[in-house]
């Protein structure tokens, strides 16, 4: 049997412990195989080492909640011990799982890479402590993205996740939206929302969020933060101005994983603001230890005209882009002077050589012709 103290600092040992250590006396009870005696400021814990390894987990997570919210109440004590059940369990499926599989969804569904690009992004995150991801609609980014930060939370790597989206309006003027901050900002984030539910069950979502263990939140608000021991994703990330990419760059912390997604095609900023995520790419290209996975239409996992939509729309931009670099070259072919002609001196400088032809016929001369 093995035994382990824990010392409980700063902390109010009423509001901690419980009337009659009652907040104690629950954890014991969902323990049976081991003890737990609280004396004083100190915690004993004896018991078999895995056992003591998931107490000592739940007694951290209480610790912390105390320290943000000033008191343990046994609800507190029953969602954290049914967060640890649920963590177990996944523990020892991923134990069994194929090695592709990234997560199991909240209905026990596979969460996986379905393309190769899909999983170099795998691949370049668990290499890569900042990682950008580009390309377009339905190829997966989001959803990816938030599969990986979820696997990092529930594998105890990062004690915290943290997603962000800027609020910018898709070539529509909204006009003022009723509700408070949450209700406003909702709608722009209800894709990462809907990723997490399919990820983590309803419940216990519920509970990451209220405790502050998962924050969706608009970019404005990463202003002044430093983002340690978390997995920090920027979802859309090419409707951000470059004073905000920067803002939101050089809030890592020392302990963080950083993704940043984008579409270059889906730009919804003002049409003279230029786009932070493609200036980002710029400045940072020779910048080492940084990632980047270009997505392509065939990428796209969702419905099959998706991908010929992409594909269509690609084809008529670059069409675009090469009618405009040679439209110059054509029109100066077209108005080009003669070098081994005279100038006139009656002819004025702006005028065109087609309206030579015009200039004796009368102002009427449609009428008279």
């Amino acid at each position: 049997m093995v035994e382990k103290i824990i010392t409980l600092e700063n902390v109010s040992l009423v509001d901690f412990l419980g009337p009659d250590n009652q907040n104690i006396r629950q954890l014991a009870a969902a323990f049976p195989g081991s003890k737990i005696i609280s004396r004083g400021n100190e915690i004993k814990i004896q018991g078999q080492t895995p056992i003591i390894a998931r107490i000592n987990e739940i007694l951290s997570s209480m610790i912390e909640h105390y320290h943000q919210f000033g008191q343990i109440t046994d609800k507190t004590v029953s969602q954290y011990l049914a967060a640890a059940d649920d963590e177990q369990e996944e523990r020892q499926i991923a134990m069994t799982s194929p090695a592709d599989v990234i997560i199991f969804g909240a209905k026990g569904g596979v969460i996986k890479a379905k393309t190769p690009n899909q999983q170099k992004l795998v691949d370049a995150v668990m290499k890569n402590d900042l990682v950008f991801a580009l390309g377009p609609a339905g190829t997966g980014k989001t959803y990816i993205s938030v599969a990986l930060a979820v696997r990092a939370l529930k594998n105890k790597e990062v004690k915290k996740i943290i997603i962000s989206r800027p609020v910018v309006e898709a070539g529509e003027n909204l006009g003022f939206l009723p509700g408070d901050m949450k209700e406003k900002v909702d709608p722009y984030l209800r894709p990462i929302y809907d990723a997490l539910e399919d990820m983590i069950p309803a419940e216990k979502l519920k509970f990451y969020q209220e405790n502050k263990i998962i924050e969706i939140a608009p970019l404005a608000y990463m202003r002044g933060r430093t983002l340690n021991n978390a997995f920090v994703l920027l979802d859309e990330a090419q409707n951000t101005t470059p004073s905000q990419l920067k803002m939101f760059l050089t809030r890592m912390g020392p302990m963080a994983k950083v993704m940043v997604n984008g579409d270059r095609s889906q730009i919804d900023l003002p049409t003279k603001q230029k786009s932070g995520l493609m200036q980002a790419l710029d400045i940072l290209k020779d910048v080492r230890g940084i990632g980047y996975v270009e997505m392509t239409a065939e990428d796209v996992v969702r419905h099959r005209l998706v991908k010929e939509i992409v594909v269509a729309y690609d084809r008529y931009d670059a069409k675009e882009q090469h009618d405009q670099a040679n439209r110059p070259v054509r029109e100066a072919r077209q108005y080009r002077p003669n070098p081994t002609q005279a100038p006139d001196p009656a002819r004025h400088p702006d005028a065109r050589p087609e309206d030579d032809g015009m200039k004796d016929l009368p102002i009427n001369h449609e009428q008279e012709l």
